[in-house]
């Protein structure tokens, strides 16, 4: 650690190994310094040569991390889930002036779950990368917060479609595969989705539940079982290549979250031409229409139907054009170089 380096604080998730990854091809080493609060281990594709610092004792954040937070440049907070961290940055106010923070989406929603002391973080906050303006204009209001928004594409590797055509094919039969929602989490409403598509005929349904909360997977299965005659649980994680050929056998997607979620999956189905529904409720719809994107809404859903091959091309090429890895590439350098001139 010297003056010169940029400080990233992670969880141990599956989009960080891919960003780490990321960054050290187009940006080196040199001045960035990883550290993961947790135990040491090895999952989601991270390794031993990725080379990054676990810290996760008192020790470890309040006196090791907090002199790493002082020496650096700057301080990427990927996420904000830790209490501990949240103590550590109510502690020393001054250190946010330096901190930009990754705003995940479940980090902030729902201010009124939220301690006082992260609130007065994210209040406090001097810069902030949200997925979109939305979520910017939504800490502005209900945390008054006065972080200076910059505008970038956080994880670029979370989309998998990079570095890949897509043509507009679809099933030579006539039974169409469903995904519902992206994980184990109540703000999915898989209930309510299954209670849509109860009844459409030919279909196959898919539903992510490798990642949340187990007890409600089993609620899920159970109802999915009892809707469905082809339900599909997916109850294993799986890594980026097998979920991408994943992705590419669906032709429909669902998602009804009430906050912004699985927006990586979401753009990575509509860069491969797959049809869409969601809520308009998250800020993430916002984002999609502002590009012109034809995505459907499920809360006037009356019938399993999908968007023509014109707009499936519209939306691969959208996807392609807008959120690209070069794109990121320039956006986090303008991050790391903010301030600099």
């Amino acid at each position: 650690m010297n003056e010169a380096t940029i400080l990233h604080v992670m969880i141990l998730d599956k989009f960080l190994p891919s960003f780490i990854d990321f960054i050290d091809e187009h940006f080196g080493r040199e001045n960035h310094h990883y550290v993961f609060i947790t135990s040491e281990k090895y999952e989601y594709g991270l390794t031993k040569e990725h080379n990054v610092e676990f810290l996760h004792t008192d020790d470890d954040i309040f006196i090791t991390l907090l002199e790493c937070m002082i020496q650096a440049k700057k301080i990427i907070l990927h996420g904000l889930w830790r209490d501990k961290i949240d103590l550590l940055l109510y502690s020393n106010q001054t250190l946010l002036k330096k901190c930009y923070w990754v705003m995940w989406g479940g980090d902030f929603y729902f201010p009124e779950t939220k301690s006082v002391m992260r609130k007065e973080v994210i209040k406090k906050m001097g810069h902030c990368i949200p997925v979109n303006y939305g979520d910017y204009l939504y800490i502005k209001e209900h945390y008054t917060s006065s972080a200076i928004y910059h505008e970038c594409l956080n994880y670029p590797r979370s989309i998998l479609i990079q570095n890949k055509d897509f043509s507009v094919e679809r099933n030579k039969d006539n039974v169409k595969k469903v995904l519902v929602g992206n994980s184990a989490t109540q703000t999915n409403f898989h209930f309510e989705i299954f209670d849509k598509l109860r009844g459409t005929n030919n279909i196959e349904v898919y539903v992510p539940l490798s990642y949340g909360d187990k007890d409600y997977a089993k609620e899920v299965i159970a109802y999915g079982r009892k809707c469905f005659q082809y339900f599909y649980p997916l109850v294993h994680s799986m890594d980026s290549s097998s979920y991408q050929l994943f992705l590419e056998t669906m032709d429909v997607a669902i998602f009804k979250h009430n906050r912004q979620q699985a927006v990586s999956t979401m753009m990575s189905l509509l860069g491969m031409g797959k049809t869409v529904y969601m809520s308009k409720i998250p800020t993430t719809w916002e984002m999609f229409a502002h590009l012109g994107m034809f995505i459907k809404d499920i809360d006037i859903f009356t019938a399993l139907d999908e968007i023509s091959t014109a707009e499936a091309r519209f939306n691969i090429s959208t996807i392609n054009d807008t959120f690209s890895e070069r794109k990121a590439a320039y956006a986090w350098g303008k991050v790391f170089s903010y301030g600099s001139d």
